[in-house]
Parts: structure tokens; sequence; C-alpha cells
């Protein structure tokens, strides 16, 4: 009678384990267009391609058509992927599947307004995709729409050859290293140093510290090292909640739950904190919040803030949104704008320049 298990000398049943294993590689790439009505003039079956992203090892690019691809898609806006390599000469053919997403101002899929391929062989050179994604006039009367700009998400899914392997029969599960040092802070077990923070007292560990921040491990460890007093380290340039974000960062690696409209504040005076205490992956994590954040009414003082904090990415993305005549009209009616123009006088420079840039393009573009 067959049976799972054989029973070893020592009466325990001895057992392995195998896998079919379909590899699956997937990524993304993100399209904004900035200056939507701006593409309208753009004729029915006429696209503009993205810049090229790599997916499996492969070349990709997106072809953003603003009147559709054909006449029957006349108001429509059409969205293709296209697969630029080849091999040896000839077409490249991989087998993949596609979805494209238009964004909400969160960065979240509209569902909506999605469209999924089913898995097929795409070759290069050869766009596949959506001729009529959505009617233009759906996504004029959306708020989806925000200061004449829309961002669409593409996700790739390239297929592989399927392979069978040993499947180790251990389980090691993922790292907890964060949970407990939550735990020690929050326990405030073994706590050896103090700080005073908008009339909060909050409590830490020295060795936590200096080695998650250079600027932590001087002030305790180095030359000018602070005595092992108890008295509480004051800290007069933050708030009680920032500095409370930040220690949770330091132990857990992670930020503390927040509302999302505490959000664009609270990245911004992290950001501050980050740069202080040269959290460098902290101060990403900010950037990138802002950067989703950019608006017109936003954009002037997330700029001088890049500015002043060395974030040169975030500039750069400011940039970009204020290269539009119609945002940058916009942007100069907001508050921060007076004081990027008093206290950052490089950028300004910056920003005519990418005007300039700007304009030189357009007229090539036009003469072409």
């Amino acid at each position: 009678m067959p049976t799972s298990s054989h029973v070893v000398g020592d009466g325990l049943p001895s057992g392995s384990a195998s896998s079919i294993i379909s590899r699956v590689v997937s990524g993304y790439h993100l399209l904004k267009i900035v200056g939507y009505s701006g593409t309208k003039e753009i004729p029915n079956g006429e696209g503009i391609d993205s810049c090229p992203f790599r997916v499996g090892g492969c070349t990709w690019n997106v072809r953003y058509y603003p009147n559709g691809l054909r006449s029957e898609y006349s108001g429509y806006i059409g969205l293709f992927l296209f697969l630029n390599d080849t091999v040896a000469g000839e077409a490249k053919t991989v087998k993949a599947k596609f979805m494209f997403s238009l964004l909400d101002q969160h960065g979240k899929p509209v569902s909506s307004y999605t469209g999924t391929s089913d898995t097929r062989e795409l070759s290069a050179h050869k766009g596949h995709g959506f001729g009529g994604f959505m009617r233009r006039v759906q996504l004029d009367e959306s708020e989806h729409l925000k200061d004449d700009s829309f961002t669409v998400k593409v996700d790739v899914t390239i297929m592989s050859e399927f392979h069978t392997q040993e499947t180790p029969s251990i389980l090691v599960p993922p790292s907890d290293l964060h949970r407990h040092l939550g735990v020690l802070l929050s326990s405030k077990a073994g706590v050896d140093v103090k700080f005073q923070v908008g009339g909060e007292t909050f409590s830490a560990h020295r060795l936590v510290l200096a080695a998650r921040s250079p600027v932590f491990r001087a002030e305790f460890f180095g030359q000018m090292r602070e005595g092992t007093t108890t008295e509480a380290i004051r800290i007069d340039d933050m708030e009680a909640p920032v500095f409370n974000a930040l220690l949770t960062f330091m132990y857990t690696d992670a930020l503390p739950d927040m509302k999302q409209e505490e959000e664009y504040a609270m990245a911004q005076h992290l950001l501050v904190a980050a740069d202080k205490y040269n959290l460098e992956r902290l101060k990403l994590i900010c950037e990138d919040k802002l950067c989703n954040r950019i608006d017109t009414s936003s954009v002037a003082t997330i700029l001088a803030l890049a500015e002043q904090r060395q974030c040169h990415e975030l500039k750069a993305a400011c940039l970009v949104f204020l290269s539009s005549p119609t945002n940058l009209g916009a942007a100069m009616e907001s508050e921060g704008f007076e004081f990027l123009t008093k206290n950052c006088p490089g950028v300004i420079k910056d920003l005519l320049k990418s005007q300039v840039a700007a304009s030189i393009l357009g007229k090539r573009n036009s003469r072409a």
C-alpha cells in the first residue's frame, strides 16, 4: 500500500518537498502628462513617446496618443506599450502582459479607467495597448486632471519558462528586528538619554541613536561628546510630534501611522530633521512624498525647501512642473512664491534657464 513517507530507524517520518516554479518578473513606469491641454493639438494618429524604461532585462516605452490611434478613436486618449529590443538584428519576442491605469491625486489607480491585457507574445517595435483608453471629455471633467496634468501607470509582467527545484523544508521568517527595537523604545527599558522637545520629554538609548545617525554618534561618543548627565537634552528647533516620528523611524525604519492630510506638513518637517541628523533614507522618503504633492499652491514652498536642503531630484521635479507656463502663472500667485524670490535667488535663475530651454525646445518641435 503506497504511503507519503517512510519510517527511519528512530521511528520518525522523513519528508521532502519540491516546487514547480514559473519565473515572473514585474515592474512599472509612471508617465506624467504635464500641460495636457497643449497636447490636444496633436492630430489623430500621431503619438508622443515616453522615455525608455527597463523591466525584466528588456527596454520598453509608452506611446501616448492625445487624439486616438485611428479615426474611430478620435476624441479618445490612446496608450500603447512598445518593446524596443532586437536580438542579432531580428525582432525580439517576449511573453508578457500589461496594465494601464489612470492614477488619482493620491497616486492610486482609478478602477474605472484601467485597461488590462491578456498574456501574449510582444514583439519588438510593434505596439500593444488601447486605442480608446478613455474619452478626453471624461478626463476633462474628472478630478484626476489637476493643474493641467495627469499621470498614467503601466505595469508590465514578463512570463518566463517553468522549472522545478527541490524546496527546503525549513521556513525562515522575515526579520523582525524593527519590531523588537520598537518594543524597546515604547517600554523605555534601559533608556540612558532624555530629550526635551516642545514641552515633552522623550527617552531613548544612546547606542541605538548613535548606530543610526552619525550626528548623534559624534554627540555621544566623539571628541565633543556630552557627559552622561541625567539632564534632558533640549531641542528647540523641532516640534514634539516631529521628534516622535523621527525616533520611531530610527528604531523601526518606518514612520508612525498618521492621517493623510497630516502627511504633507510632516514630510516637510521630517525632511529638515533628517537633513540635520544625516538620515539619508528618511530624507529620500520625505522627498518622494513631497514629489507626489507638487501642485500650483505647494510648488514654491517645496522648491524653496529642496534648494535649502540640497534635494536635487525634488528640485528638478519642481522645475519640470513649473516649465508649463500655466503652472508657473498660477504658482506665482501663491504665498510661497514671494518667499522663494526673496530667499532663494539661485532658484529663480534656474527657473529662468528652464523656461528658456523649454521655449527653445517648443520652437524646434513646432518647426519639425
